[in-house]
């Protein structure tokens, strides 16, 4: 149980870390290229929008499988 535990807190730590490296990303692109700021802002939150996504249907998944086997353990 503290493995599964020591798992999503992993999990959870590496979303938080990539969320924060998303919005660096999106500040140094945008200060790089004034030009096309509108074209460029929409591209980015486009970009951060599917990653946030895919990270939060991984966790999700991983979740799911977790209590899966943990239910498997009971029975």
């Amino acid at each position: 149980m503290i493995d599964v535990q020591k798992i999503m807190k992993n999990i959870k730590k590496l979303a938080e870390e990539t969320s924060m490296t998303v919005a660096e990303m999106e500040g140094t692109i945008l200060m790089a290229s004034i030009n096309n700021q509108t074209t460029n802002t929409m591209n980015i939150t486009q970009m951060a929008e599917d990653l946030c996504y895919l990270i939060q249907s991984n966790m999700d998944d991983r979740a799911f499988q977790i209590q899966r086997m943990l239910a498997d353990e009971l029975d």
